[in-house]
């Protein structure tokens, strides 16, 4: 990724984020969620310069044992990215299964409706306004870490 840019990997331990600007006015970025040095779910995201559009989010999770929260740490990222907070739409697309995703989606977007298509889940939902930044706690009850 040689034209991206790379964001402060170190705010955020185990998560980093990439950006760069697609055909106009679209931006591309993408977000890392790692354990133990190793990537373990990634997210896609294109967002449109400006507010009130959708934010389309492709969410990966590496095949065998991630460590319980960390899918729901990769959509807390996506959700916290300034572009996406300004949406007010969300198009999220992962694989059939991930309740993980699903349910954290669930929590922080409103009027969330999901439907299958093959491997997939896909997820149109609208974007919460005036919540920018709000967590909701994870099932095992903690605050996840401030931007992730």
């Amino acid at each position: 990724m040689s034209t991206a840019k790379k964001l402060a990997p170190e705010a955020v331990p185990g998560i980093r984020s990439w950006r760069h600007r697609m055909a106009e006015p679209d931006m591309r970025q993408r977000v890392e969620v790692s354990d133990d040095d190793r990537t373990v779910a990634t997210a896609e995201v294109i967002t449109s310069e400006g507010s009130g559009g959708t934010a389309r989010v492709s969410l990966r999770a590496e095949p065998g044992h991630i460590t319980p929260g960390r899918r729901a740490s990769l959509v807390d990222a996506v959700l916290d990215l300034p572009e996406v907070q300004e949406s007010a739409r969300l198009e999220a697309a992962f694989r059939l299964g991930d309740g993980e995703s699903l349910y954290r989606l669930q929590e922080r977007c409103e009027d969330v409706s999901t439907r299958p298509a093959g491997w997939s889940a896909l997820v149109d939902a609208n974007l919460p306004s005036g919540r920018a930044g709000q967590h909701v706690p994870d099932s095992a009850g903690k605050e996840p870490v401030p931007g992730a």
